[in-house]
Parts: C-alpha cells; structure tokens; sequence
C-alpha cells in the first residue's frame, strides 16, 4: 500500500510518501521511501518511475495519497472521497 507517514515536529507536519504492507503501522517500518510532502510549502517530491512501478505490482494508493498525486499529476486517475462528513444529531 502507498500511504503517507507524517514525520516532523509538533505544529510542523512534513510527510513521507511510502510503500508498506496495508497490515503495518502507518507510523512503523516500510519497505520503500517513495518521496516527501510539505504542506506548508506545498511541496511535493516523488519518484515517479518507482510509483508507477509499484502501481503495475498492484500496490494500492490510501485516499489521501491519490487526491495528492491526482493534484500534483503525477497519476491520471480519478480523486475519491478521503473523509466522512459526521453525521448531524438531530436536537431538540
């Protein structure tokens, strides 16, 4: 699976862009760096061939990582929903 990993310190988030079994932690090992996020900046740093690579092996990307390459153009699919509005309590 290829998901973010967010590393950095508190209030100055900067994620990592990487391959890892969909069983493991998002925060432990992994097998493969495939670049690096700064929301800040908004920038972002891939290895585009190791990606596509990954993809034709049948990796799959997290919805949050594809939104991510969707905007950046790196992959030409479609963006999915990464979230779920919550539901409204109806009061009294």
């Amino acid at each position: 699976m290829i998901r973010l990993q967010r590393v950095g310190k508190k209030k100055q988030a900067y994620f990592r862009l990487v391959l890892t079994e969909h069983t493991k932690k998002p925060q432990g090992e992994y097998q493969e760096l495939l670049g690096t996020y700064d929301p800040h900046a908004k920038k972002l740093a891939t290895q585009q061939e190791r990606i596509a690579y990954w993809l034709t092996k049948g990796a799959i990307v997290s919805a949050t990582a594809n939104n991510l390459l969707v905007n950046h153009k790196i992959i030409d699919r479609e963006k999915v929903q990464s979230w779920k509005p919550k539901k409204k309590t109806a009061t009294a």
